[in-house]
């Protein structure tokens, strides 16, 4: 299944790019899929980076075929 990943802010930095699409095997978590991508990258805090699939802030939901995954650096301000 392919899945499309959107790196934003800190996280697209560390990443050196800003989208690109996976191919995936198997069932795989939202938040197993976070720290697959986030692994290797320089993110000294990587539980503060969020991921949201098809716009909804969800790590326990599943990866299906499609999918737009999006991985947020943390927010501030009010």
């Amino acid at each position: 299944m392919n899945v499309t990943i959107k790196y934003f802010g800190l996280v697209a930095e560390a990443a050196e790019k800003s989208e690109e699409i996976l191919e995936l095997h198997g069932a795989i978590t939202a938040s197993e899929l976070k720290a697959q991508c986030l692994n290797g990258l320089a993110i000294v805090d990587k539980e503060s980076v969020q991921i949201a699939v098809n716009q909804n802030l969800d790590d326990k939901i599943t990866i299906k075929d499609g999918d737009e995954v999006a991985l947020l650096p943390p927010f501030a301000g009010g």
